[in-house]
């Protein structure tokens, strides 16, 4: 299954331990990154070197992994809009949008994994 757009363009994140895509639809920036391969911490590493990037809201971020990343979603819940969706594979689909006021309160700086 492919879920990266055929103009999508291999970017360099840092911190990053994974490959981040970058594409845009509808006037919006998409960056996305796949850990469903990956165990702890490697999905919080990349997700949070990915968060960094999102700094509006003409700017998401894409996580495919192999599960719900629940030690995650405690740490930014409330610092961001997340769509949640359950591929048909098994794998999770996470969609994170920025949110004025409270995604500039995210704590970035740690990345560890607590969950």
């Amino acid at each position: 299954m492919e879920l990266l757009p055929e103009d999508a363009k291999k970017i360099d994140v840092p911190g990053a331990s994974t490959d981040f895509y970058e594409y845009r639809k509808d006037g919006v920036t998409y960056y996305q990154f796949d850990t469903s391969t990956m165990g702890p911490p490697e999905p919080m590493v990349n997700a949070v070197s990915g968060l960094k990037l999102i700094d509006g809201p003409d700017k998401k971020l894409v996580m495919i992994n192999h599960k719900k990343p629940m030690g995650l979603l405690d740490k930014v819940g409330e610092n961001y809009e997340i769509e949640t969706e359950k591929l048909d594979d098994g794998r999770v689909k996470l969609l994170f949008s920025y949110k004025s006021g409270e995604s500039e309160k995210a704590d970035l700086a740690d990345a560890s994994c607590h969950g």
